[in-house]
C-alpha cells in the first residue's frame, strides 16, 4: 500500500456526521436524571447516537491513516498511538481518543456490562472529549492541505 491523498469529502462528512449524532444527544432530556430515565427510549437512543458518534470520529482517523500514510490498524485503539505518533494528535488528544476508542469497544462488545447509567454520565460529562479530538483534525486538514484530494 502506497501513501496518497486523504478525501477531504470523507473527513467532512464523518466530522459532521459525528456534530449530527451530538446534536441529538443534546436535544435528548439530559437536563435531570429523573427527566431523561422517565422515557425507557431515551437511553437506546443515547447509545446509537453515542456509538455512531465515536464511530465517526474514528473513521476520520483510520482514513487519515490508511490513505494519507499507507498505515493500516486491526483495532480501534491502535489508530490513536498512530496518529499521536506521527503527530497529528498531542499526547492528550491521543490519551482521549483512545479512552473514546474504549467506550466504544465497550458498547460493542461488553454491551451486557455498558449500562444504562453510564451511557448518561458520559453524555453529560464527556460529549466534549469528541470536540477535542475533532478540532484536533480539523487542525490537521488546514494545516496540511497538500495531503488532501480535494473531492468536494
Amino acid at each position: 500500500m502506497m501513501p496518497g491523498k486523504v478525501s477531504r469529502r470523507i473527513v467532512l462528512n464523518r466530522l459532521a456526521l459525528m456534530e449530527q449524532m451530538l446534536a441529538k444527544i443534546h436535544a435528548l432530556p439530559l437536563e435531570s436524571r429523573q427527566a431523561f430515565f422517565s422515557d425507557e427510549r431515551n437511553a437506546s437512543a443515547l447509545e446509537s447516537y453515542l456509538r455512531r458518534a465515536l464511530e465517526a470520529l474514528l473513521d476520520v482517523g483510520w482514513h487519515i491513516l490508511a490513505k494519507g500514510f499507507a498505515i493500516g490498524v486491526t483495532e480501534y485503539k491502535q489508530i490513536s498511538a498512530e496518529l499521536q505518533r506521527l503527530g497529528i494528535l498531542t499526547a492528550e488528544e491521543g490519551r482521549i481518543l483512545r479512552l473514546l476508542a474504549g467506550y466504544r469497544n465497550r458498547m460493542v462488545h461488553f454491551y451486557h456490562e455498558f449500562g444504562e447509567k453510564e451511557l448518561y454520565q458520559i453524555a453529560r460529562e464527556n460529549l466534549g472529549d469528541l470536540l477535542i479530538v475533532a478540532s484536533a483534525f480539523q487542525r490537521w486538514i488546514k494545516e496540511h492541505p497538500e495531503a488532501l484530494q480535494d473531492d468536494l
